[in-house]
């Protein structure tokens, strides 16, 4: 493919990108706070940019492909999860769950210890359940309330939430990715652990400290309110069913139910935030379409980003990394840089290390890369790029849970920053010694 036809058809993704940073930029002037530069008008004029360059074929097939990448499989299973968390987050807060599970955060652990105790317990559900989705609808609306109590920028709670989400997204051996970067890569799960493990637990352990030294001199609310327990239990039923492994789906339910029967009970027995039938119906409602915006965006981000596959986009970056390779560590730069455009191409870690993982494999038997190394770089990148993408999944979901844009929350991000840092360093220093 010619350099000329190769960059039109990734151009969308540039002006997306530029108009994300215009927004971003206009919107910090204290001039402009009041107008709202919704991302949803990016992806539109960005969209529209890429069906008009699609030469070739008539504008129904265009449109026709569009669809077909907006209406696709895996992406309408995350605009479902959105309309569950929708559903269970408002539902929760309207009964009191949020306040009370703030209450009893606040009265267990000390003020600066709740940075870096958000990131830990981020951590361990996101090893534990394999998801970073399933770590952020459960622990996003608890981050954000502290936030709230504390006088703590909301942003960045939200953004230790995603940052330790990726955490386990990375090395759980029950992620998605870390089975599609072993399969792909032909090495043992346990093996590329073992490398993953040596590359970003470091970075994990540094991202704690800086967490802690953040913590110190916070205040906590000198009146906390008595906890009210029988509100904490629909996130304690939410992470104890998710923790063993029952789908993302059913949880949400579960949990939504559970609110509406607490819910409806306090109103019936005079108890204080409680609601009837219809206003838990209302608040599910209001949670539903206060995620409209997310699931826009994610399926005009799906469907533009299929005319980008469709116009060859992705196979021009693939051709232009492999061509210049010469050595090893060129070699699992390649594998960096190839899995990093696909996935910020597909918005979606899983199916970028779906895409380019052969091409990887192939790369790291030429010039002799340690397999169980090429897994996890394909994997520590991916979830780089994915955890720094405003419109990835987890990042919207987390920005609407939280009511924040993604803009507010990308800043805070150091997690997925350190590791991405951490997995470059392994490459370029030749580390860990006995894989490279």
């Amino acid at each position: 493919m010619s350099n000329k036809k190769g960059l039109l058809a990734l151009s969308p993704l540039f002006l997306l990108i530029v108009l994300i940073v215009a927004f971003t930029v206009y919107s910090v002037d204290a001039s402009h706070k009041d107008t709202n530069l919704s991302l949803t008008v990016a992806f539109m004029i960005s969209s529209i940019y890429a069906i008009a360059i699609s030469g070739g074929m008539p504008i129904k097939s265009r449109v026709d492909t569009y669809s077909k990448g907006a209406g696709a499989n895996n992406l309408m299973l995350m605009l479902w999860i959105y309309v569950l968390a929708g559903s269970f987050a408002a539902s929760a807060k309207a009964m009191g769950a949020v306040d009370a599970t703030v209450n009893l955060a606040l009265s267990i652990l000390p003020a600066s210890m709740i940075l870096p105790g958000l990131f830990l317990a981020a951590c361990f559900i996101s090893v534990s359940i394999g998801t970073s989705v399933g770590t952020v609808v459960a622990l996003v609306p608890i981050a954000a309330g502290l936030a709230h109590s504390m006088d703590v920028n909301t942003g960045m709670m939200t953004a230790i939430i995603v940052g330790g989400a990726y955490f386990g997204d990375n090395l759980s051996f029950i992620s998605d990715t870390t089975v599609v970067a072993s399969q792909t890569q032909n090495c043992k799960m346990s093996d590329k652990f073992r490398v993953n493990s040596l590359i970003v637990v470091p970075a994990a352990v540094i991202v704690l400290a800086i967490y802690a030294v953040m913590g110190i001199g916070l205040q906590a609310p000198t009146d906390i309110p008595e906890v009210e327990y029988v509100k904490v239990l629909p996130y304690l039923v939410v992470l104890v069913t998710a923790v063993a492994g029952m789908n993302v789906m059913a949880v949400l339910t579960m949990g939504t139910l559970l609110c509406g029967v607490i819910g409806v009970s306090c109103q019936l027995l005079g108890a204080t935030g409680g609601y009837g039938l219809f206003g838990w119906f209302s608040a599910m409602g209001n949670g539903i379409i206060g995620m409209g915006e997310l699931v826009i965006i994610a399926m005009m981000a799906g469907g533009m980003l299929e005319i980008i596959r469709e116009n060859g986009g992705i196979n021009y970056i693939i051709d232009k990394i492999t061509a210049h390779v010469s050595n090893k560590r060129g070699a699992e730069l390649s594998i960096a840089a190839l899995v990093s455009m696909v996935n910020v191409c597909t918005a979606n870690n899983t199916v970028a290390i779906l895409t380019v993982g052969n091409i990887a494999k192939k790369i790291g038997d030429k010039f002799g890369v340690d397999n169980r190394k090429a897994a996890s770089i394909l994997d520590t990148f991916s979830c780089t790029v994915q955890g720094l993408i405003p419109y990835g999944v987890q990042m919207l979901l987390a920005a609407g849970l939280a009511n924040l844009s993604p803009m507010d929350i990308l800043p805070y991000l150091y997690y997925p920053l350190a590791i991405g840092i951490a997995a470059l360093f392994s490459i370029l220093f030749r580390y860990p010694k006995r894989y490279s």
